[in-house]
């Protein structure tokens, strides 16, 4: 059976349906990510892009129910992993689906592990608190995840501390960390940053191996669209915090519909092709200056009056599986 139709008949494992979540701004509260939804069966991984400030790690931290009560807020939309609805949940009962049946891969693991306390307690703690393992055979078992990631020499190092790893080797770290109690959905919110090329390539395959072997969904956030063609199933591409479009990876790529996944290529350096990169013009508004219509409308080249209007996510006529929230596109 192809890995194509092993994905189709899996279970969505994380289903997020019109998800709001609004920021505290100056004394008022207002939407950052507006009414978005998709869903991420086992063996599937969906990718979420769109330049800084777009709204990936906020959706991301809504998901883990991570957001600071006083500035952040899931206003609407239900969030639901494993069978379990996040946002209704109580927070014992989010703590207890943390690192358990969901984990997250942050951006910077030197700033996202502890500097005073070793990787191996670090990766035991899941472990005690999660599974009820004695501090012997959560180390035991943290020791194996560092194998099984390719840590090398990893009884020697499992005493160590997060500043005496290079880069690529605290990614590993993560890695572990997250897959320590076997979860069934893997956030990864920019797993490659700042990595070069060769320890990126590593940790990319290193993440499609564990997926195929425990089955994992994976949410992969990120900014490189090289990554998107190498690894993910589907697309969605975030501004403003609408998705303005959602795609299979291949479609998306042989036919960037938005106006804005148009300039996110075109901004993209290719190995196929010696012209010139093309900047999107402008900036991503603060939340206070966004638009209530398209929130793409200042920067867009198609730009039309009815822009002022919020689009619909639409399907393509052409292929029903590619959706995007154009007016001008869509029709």
């Amino acid at each position: 059976m192809s890995a194509a139709l092993v994905r189709q008949s899996e279970a969505p494992l994380l289903q997020v349906e019109g998800l709001t979540t609004s920021i505290r701004v100056g004394g008022a509260w207002r939407d950052a990510v507006r009414e978005v939804s998709f869903t991420v069966a086992g063996r599937e991984t969906v990718a979420l892009v769109g330049e800084s400030g777009c709204g990936k790690s906020l959706t991301a931290l809504s998901i883990m129910g991570l957001l600071a009560a006083k500035v952040g807020r899931v206003s609407a939309g239900r969030i639901t992993v494993d069978g379990v609805d996040m946002v209704a949940a109580s927070e014992r009962q989010r703590e207890a689906m943390r690192g358990d049946r969901v984990a997250m891969i942050f951006q910077e693991p030197m700033t996202s592990l502890n500097p005073v306390l070793t990787i191996g307690f670090q990766i035991g703690e899941a472990l005690e608190r999660h599974r009820g393992m004695s501090r012997k055979a959560a180390r035991a078992r943290a020791i194996e995840l560092l194998e099984r990631v390719r840590v090398p020499s990893a009884k020697a190092r499992i005493d160590a501390y997060p500043h005496q790893f290079s880069g690529g080797m605290r990614q590993r770290v993560m890695i572990a960390m997250a897959l320590a109690c076997e979860p069934r959905v893997l956030i990864a919110d920019e797993p490659t940053t700042a990595l070069d090329v060769t320890i990126q390539a590593q940790v990319l395959a290193l993440l499609a191996e564990l997926q195929r072997e425990v089955g994992l969904a994976i949410l992969l956030i990120t900014h490189n669209l090289g990554v998107v063609a190498s690894v993910a199933d589907r697309v969605l591409v975030m501004y403003g915090g609408d998705v303005v479009e959602n795609a299979p990876v291949r479609s998306f790529f042989a036919r960037p519909t938005h106006p804005y996944s148009e300039g996110l290529l075109k901004a993209m350096p290719r190995v196929d092709s010696a012209g010139e990169l093309v900047a999107i013009p402008g900036h991503v508004p603060t939340l206070p200056d966004m638009p209530d219509g398209c929130r793409f409308q200042a920067r867009c080249p198609l730009r039309i009056e009815r822009c002022t209007e919020r689009p619909p996510l639409a399907p393509l006529r052409a292929d029903p599986a590619h959706e995007v929230r154009c007016w001008v596109r869509a029709s």
